[in-house]
């Protein structure tokens, strides 16, 4: 989309952007359906005035804001010409990455365009993309590194991009297994006060990461690749002893590991491995008087050469809208109240 001429004069201390929109793009999928997306720029801008008509969109008001508009426009055009649709969470988030580049606060060149068409996986007719800054640097991390760390609250898709990785990974022949493994942490790993078979046991704890397979492989694959190998699911006690080479392994939910766990798992690391690491060290269920390692290894292992720690916030959150918010309202409430995740400290309920 480019900037045209126009004969008409803003008023003083204003500026004027014209654009057209190419032919080849139906202005439904500039504007959305019923302009929904055009009342989210509206929303967003309100102090530029933004006008349609026809293929020509203009935005008359503050110089700093119509200077964005016209980014944001540009920014849309650039993702539209890859024939992935715009939605309203997408133009949100290219806002945001705009503001955050003009405000300065934003430490990176990236663009919304090439953080919302960066392809990670794609399968059973869906893309796997990011969807925010953070998120592509963390997937850009993963290639670069051998061991990764994605920290942040629930709902950044910190496991569900590393499986993504995986997947990509394992079908491009660049490892030969996949291993997905978590602390079954609410027994304590004693899994044999839980009634059923081990399958059962451990099966509640490891739910999570069967879901994400069935959203990358074929359903009916994965029994296949289970039982070939390709693909292990296990509980963290059963990395013990074991060295994994040419293997993209997982661990998730790492502020329920221990220190001596997290010693454990990365020192599991063999040959032509990568290793991802995800956890939300504000949500640690170890009993009291255990410190999480995940909190931990952040002040060992901190700038040691490739290993990465990729730290998300609520502004990545990919859920609901209202998950972001609560993750903020939660952490502003601790903030307040010298809490953690709205407890007392030295309560029962402490969290270490």
């Amino acid at each position: 989309m480019t900037q045209t001429p126009t004969a008409h004069t803003p008023a003083q201390g204003k500026a004027r952007a014209q654009f057209t929109v190419p032919a080849q793009h139906p202005m439904v999928t500039v504007l959305g359906s019923g302009d929904s997306l055009l009342r989210v720029i509206e929303t967003a801008f309100p102090a530029a005035d933004i006008h349609v008509r026809g293929n020509e969109i203009s935005a008359v008001g503050d110089p700093r804001e119509v200077a964005l508009v016209q980014r944001l426009f540009d920014e849309m055009m650039l993702v539209l010409r890859t024939g992935q649709p715009m939605t309203e969470d997408a133009v949100e988030r290219s806002i945001a990455m705009l503001r955050a580049s003009e405000n300065g606060t934003s430490d990176g060149q990236e663009t919304p365009a090439e953080v919302l068409t960066q392809n990670i996986l794609s399968s059973r007719g869906r893309t796997i993309r990011p969807k925010t800054l953070n998120q592509k640097r963390y997937v850009d991390a993963i290639d670069k590194h051998t061991i990764v760390f994605g920290i942040g609250p629930a709902g950044t898709g910190k496991t569900y991009l590393a499986m993504a990785k995986a997947v990509q990974a394992l079908q491009s022949k660049q490892v030969n297994r996949i291993i997905l493994t978590r602390p079954a942490v609410e027994a304590g790993e004693r899994l044999g006060f839980l009634p059923g078979t081990l399958y059962e046991k451990i099966d509640p704890y490891l739910r999570p990461l069967y879901d994400a397979l069935h959203d990358m492989l074929d359903p009916d694959s994965i029994p296949k690749l289970m039982a070939a190998g390709t693909i292990e699911v296990a509980p963290l006690a059963y990395m013990r002893g074991r060295t994994l080479n040419d293997a993209f392994i997982i661990l998730d939910e790492a502020q329920n590991t221990s220190p001596e766990q997290m010693k454990m798992f990365l020192t599991r690391l063999g040959f032509d491995s990568k290793i991802v690491i995800t956890g939300d060290v504000t949500q640690v269920d170890l009993p009291n008087g255990t410190k999480s390692g995940l909190r931990q290894v952040q002040d060992i292992l901190e700038g040691v050469e490739d290993v990465h720690f990729s730290r998300l916030s609520s502004q990545d959150v990919v859920r609901h809208k209202l998950v972001g918010r609560i993750v903020d309202a939660y952490e502003q409430y601790d903030s307040e109240n010298g809490t953690e995740n709205g407890t007392h400290k030295g309560g029962r309920n402490k969290r270490k």
